[in-house]
């Protein structure tokens, strides 16, 4: 088995000696204890493991970083303890962005104008949760790390959602996981936890990609519920890490901020316990100080209420000459009003009114018939201006209807004379154009001397060809019928001493006959075969 491992690598190493690959760094996690570095190279199609020897990796211009696109010149070699080949690297070359980063630095540019990542998004987490919710593997190291940090910190009851927190459908599971947290209804049967920890141990950019995708970013920003992000290590940063309410480092810190420490919340209490029971006790040492003081500003009661009875048995000794005075007074104040009575008594002022009222007498109605007059008097002489003004109105009422009906019979007058020169220049116009009509309607041309040659059907022939055994002949002042022999020559149908007829020449002799139609004084016929004097027949158009 050795010396097939051993004749394994000596043919891969001189098969391929040197070669240049350019990929993306995945897996590194900085130097190992030895001062090696391991980590892989990948690109879209496949994945071959790297190691950078200590010497070779102090020499090199451009370090190793998670996600780095380079370009590695090496030898191709096998490592027989776990039967796989790898690229032993001895120059490395930076040649741009992984894939990975270009994806992640694409979706969180995408993710971030969306104000997912907005600093006012951000929850406080609950100082003391009744109830923490995790989500993340259930058989890692994880969960166990972050149950250990609880129960010393401070014993929560925990709910744990398992899920995949890599490779296919892990994403889906994470998001379920949050959503599926946030729809527990408060006081139900399960209770809601106060506070989310989405947790994962450390790896590559690949293992972690899970919380790279949309569908848990967008559930842990929609998240109701306080959520800590603590995935991978310090160094690791995955979008989830932007959205939540708290980044922890590491799993253990999420812990950490979840609760607080039961000790120190003991003997913070048990410190403000005994800084409130001193404060009360100097309260009421102050309160009492303060009133014994007061006590000792009062004075007793009688010196109270000295200066009290004092004023009182003043007042009590002057009470009685008031009274007498003001007696004195309202006496007085009477007698002058029974003297008055008696200089004026009411007998004298009610017969001086009556005698008032005797001397008025008849003056208010002799007032109101004066007033009455007057009125009547305007009133008349506004009567007299409204029927002169009616007289004035009407009089201009009937000379505008003199004036209307002059001007009506000048338009009526005016209007017969336009209506007469209408019809006038109406019925000129028609005689024109019956004289045109006249002179070219057919039968002007009948009138000449010519005829119009109709078969038995009444349509005109127009050639010779056309010609039948039994026509009529139209002349201007008649119709006539006449015959020809059937001799098969189609010209021996001419009256004796006739020209021969012509067909013309626009037309063909195998025409068909057009439709019948009857032929009226106002129409012309575009084509006559016509008989007459002249030595030419033909189209009446050709005259």
């Amino acid at each position: 088995m050795g010396d097939l491992a051993s004749a394994l690598k000596r043919t891969l190493e001189d098969a391929f000696g040197h070669v240049r690959l350019r990929g993306e760094i995945s897996g590194f996690r900085g130097q190992h204890g030895s001062g090696h570095a391991y980590f892989s190279l990948k690109d879209g199609n496949a994945r071959i493991d790297a190691v950078v020897w200590k010497g070779t990796f102090n020499r090199l211009r451009q370090r190793p970083q998670e996600g780095l696109e380079v370009v590695a010149t090496g030898r191709i070699t096998t490592f027989p303890g776990k039967s796989s080949y790898q690229i032993v690297i001895e120059t490395l070359e930076p040649a741009g962005i992984g894939a990975w980063m270009a994806l992640l630095e694409e979706r969180k540019r995408v993710l971030a104008a969306e104000g997912l990542f907005a600093a006012e998004r951000k929850r406080p987490i609950p100082y003391l949760p009744r109830v923490v919710g995790v989500v993340t593997s259930p058989t890692g190291a994880v969960i166990r790390d972050i149950l250990h940090r609880l129960e010393d910190r401070f014993a929560r009851p925990v709910l744990v959602w398992p899920v995949r927190v890599q490779g296919e459908g892990a994403a889906e599971e994470i998001a379920a996981a949050i959503r599926g947290f946030n729809a527990l209804a408060p006081g139900g049967p399960i209770p809601r936890p106060d506070v989310l920890i989405v947790a994962r141990g450390g790896g590559s950019i690949e293992d972690l990609w899970a919380f790279n995708e949309e569908c848990v970013v967008r559930a842990a920003s929609d998240s109701a519920i306080p959520l800590i992000s603590a995935v991978g290590h310090e160094t690791d940063t995955t979008l989830i890490d932007f959205v939540s309410d708290r980044r922890a480092p590491t799993p253990t810190g999420a812990a950490e901020m979840a609760v607080p420490v039961r000790a120190d919340l003991v003997a913070e209490l048990v410190d403000l316990g005994r800084r409130q029971r001193e404060a009360v006790t100097r309260r009421l040492d102050r309160e009492r100080s303060d009133l014994r003081a007061l006590v000792r500003a009062m004075p007793d009661v009688d010196t109270f209420l000295a200066g009290k009875r004092q004023r009182l048995d003043l007042a009590e000794a002057r009470l009685g000459p008031a009274l007498a005075g003001n007696a004195r007074v309202y006496r007085l104040r009477m007698a002058g009003i029974v003297e008055r009575f008696a200089r004026h008594p009411p007998t004298l002022a009610l017969a001086t009114a009556r005698g008032r009222l005797s001397r008025v007498g008849d003056r208010p109605e002799a007032a109101l018939r004066h007033h009455a007059a007057r009125k009547g008097e305007a009133l008349a002489y506004l009567g007299r201006r409204l029927v002169v003004a009616r007289d004035g109105t009407l009089g201009r009422v009937r000379a505008e209807q003199v004036r209307s009906r002059e001007r009506l019979g000048a338009l009526q007058a005016r209007l017969i004379q336009a209506g007469t020169r209408s019809i006038e220049r109406r019925a000129d116009r028609l005689a024109g154009l019956a004289g045109l009509l006249g002179s070219l309607s057919y039968r002007a041309v009948l009138a000449r001397g010519y005829a119009l040659v109709r078969d038995r059907d009444g349509t005109p022939i127009r050639a010779a060809a056309e010609a039948s055994r039994h026509m009529t002949l139209e002349f201007a002042d008649g119709t006539v019928a006449v015959g020809m022999p059937d001799t098969g020559d189609a010209t021996e149908g001419s009256p004796p001493g006739a020209p021969p007829v012509k067909a013309p020449s626009s037309r063909k002799a195998s025409a068909k006959k057009p439709a019948a139609r009857k032929s009226t004084p106002t129409e012309t016929s575009p084509e006559i075969a016509t008989i007459g004097p002249a030595t030419r027949q033909g189209s009446l158009f050709d005259l």
